[in-house]
């Protein structure tokens, strides 16, 4: 099990219900029996997946009383887009490449073998 500390964070976003999860606490705390609402999985995988968000530091959570909320922490998220931001900078950079090319194919079609024959008297 990796435990480098941005490891754990990709390993710990990889699901898509803590995908979901982390979408939902962005609007605000909720509680263990609000954040299972949508999903068709029992309370006890709810808090494994809780669990899990809370060791990669993406969570908190608290007790007030009898309820236990959990909250949304944003600066792990803050640390996998900067690892992430120089992919983000080559593939833009590759994309407005390919965007020029495909652009200066619409304008000037390569002949083809079809339109050759075609074109032959």
């Amino acid at each position: 099990m990796a435990t480098d500390r941005l490891s754990v964070i990709f390993s710990a976003l990889a699901d898509p219900t803590r995908r979901a999860i982390l979408a939902r606490l962005a609007d605000g705390d909720e509680t263990v029996n609000e954040l299972a609402q949508p999903f068709p999985i029992s309370l006890p995988a709810i808090s494994r997946h809780l669990r899990v968000l809370q060791q990669a530091g993406l969570i908190v959570r608290s007790r007030n009383a009898q309820w236990r909320s959990s909250s949304l922490r944003a600066e792990p998220l803050r640390e996998a887009t900067a690892w992430m931001e120089p992919y983000r900078h080559f593939w833009d950079t590759n994309l407005d490449r390919l965007e020029a090319h495909l652009q200066g194919v619409q304008r000037h079609p390569t002949p083809t073998v079809d339109t050759i024959e075609r074109a032959a008297p």
